[in-house]
């Protein structure tokens, strides 16, 4: 199982308006390119340099990019030296997911054992 950064920040109880705004910021393919990115490289995470190497996008773009995924509390960042190392906030990640399918299937969990599995498998 990957490791899930403590975040105080990240509600049990993920609503409406915080899972709008996680999708909103996935919304953009930068954005999206990023947090997938991330959640490759964790527990790691990335440097801001590395990610705009590695997407082909100018920093400052980036750095908006990163803003909104901060923001929407999908990505954290630590400074290290003279870099900003970004990790993947899995366990808002795994909120929203929460949020999703809190009432799957109408109290037929069995139900949704089709998308428990893939989830599981996306792991290897």
């Amino acid at each position: 199982m990957p490791h899930l950064p403590a975040d105080p920040a990240v509600d049990a109880s993920l609503g409406t308006q915080a899972s709008l705004d996680t999708f909103a910021a996935l919304s953009q393919a930068t954005r999206l390119e990023a947090f997938r990115l991330l959640v490759r490289h964790e527990p790691e995470g990335l440097a801001a340099g590395e990610i705009a190497r590695r997407l082909a996008v100018p920093h400052n773009t980036l750095s908006a990019h990163l803003g909104v995924l901060s923001r929407a509390g999908l990505v954290s960042q630590r400074r290290e030296s003279r870099s900003l190392i970004y990790r993947a906030n899995l366990e808002h990640m795994v909120a929203t997911v929460e949020f999703l399918v809190r009432d799957c299937c109408g109290g037929n969990a069995e139900v949704c054992d089709p998308l428990l599995n893939a989830l599981r498998t996306a792991c290897p």
